[in-house]
């Protein structure tokens, strides 16, 4: 246990040298603080959603490189087994995609649909397209609550260092996966994102995952986030629950229609 803390400190630690933002990063949008200000909306542009590693297509789920550092997810060999279960389930078995579910952290950030950043100087909220999903992330100095249960988007706490945001992740319900191939943790996970402005365009995503239950050590991955730039760009309806009740019994009905 204390070598799996040690290599997540350290991994955690290494993060910030290799994600230090390029000049072009000046002309991000600052706060009257002086912080790189992310309000906006903005979206993953890859296929992390349906599988974090390398796969093939299928019908209706496009081919993807992994984003995951050194290609492959460490699992432990029960779990590993578990994924595989997951997999051959999948489309029965995703809390997200059968249920609508929230989808937790990170995969909320790569579901492909947009998602809002709203900053103020003591606190960062997420709005998300699907399912309504939404997380405050705490930037005031604040602790996690303790004794409190798992939520399905855990508690977010964060802080500055230089002009990333860094997000520490704690409380998370193991039901939620990590994408719709069934790669999942437990409730042990703890995740630590980093949010580095490049330009004003795009943020570069980095998250550490740490669940000693589950992995052999800690791992990583990261990706792009896309600013929208439409004039018309805003969060829209995405109403899972109403999709699903439709799909499964045709009964499904807008408030208010007899």
């Amino acid at each position: 246990m204390k070598l799996r803390a040690a290599a997540f400190i350290i991994l955690c630690a290494a993060i910030p040298a290799a994600a230090q933002a390029p000049a072009g990063a000046t002309n991000f949008p600052r706060g009257a603080d002086g912080k790189p200000d992310l309000s906006g909306i903005w979206q993953v542009l890859n296929s992390a959603a349906w599988n974090l590693q390398d796969h093939s297509a299928a019908l209706g789920v496009p081919p993807g490189q992994s984003v995951v550092e050194g290609g492959t997810i460490p699992y432990l060999p029960a779990a590993a087994a578990k994924q595989r279960d997951n997999f051959e389930h999948r489309d029965t078995d995703d809390p997200a995609e059968a249920t609508c579910y929230l989808p937790g952290v990170p995969r909320a950030t790569y579901e492909p649909f947009p998602f809002e950043i709203i900053q103020t100087p003591k606190l960062v909220v997420f709005s998300y397209e699907f399912a309504h999903a939404r997380r405050t992330v705490f930037t005031d100095g604040s602790p996690h609550p303790s004794g409190f249960p798992d939520f399905w988007m855990g508690d977010s706490r964060g802080h500055w260092e230089g002009d990333t945001l860094v997000v520490d992740v704690t409380n998370l319900d193991d039901r939620t996966w990590l994408d719709h191939s069934g790669n999942f943790h437990s409730d042990a996970l703890h995740v630590v994102e980093r949010y580095t402005p490049i330009d004003a365009g795009h943020i570069m995503y980095e998250a550490a995952l740490e669940d000693p239950k589950v992995f052999t050590r800690p791992w990583k991955i990261s990706m792009p986030l896309y600013r929208r730039i439409e004039k018309t760009a805003k969060i829209l309806e995405y109403e899972c629950v109403y999709y699903l009740q439709e799909k499964r019994y045709g009964n499904a009905k807008p408030i208010g229609v007899p």
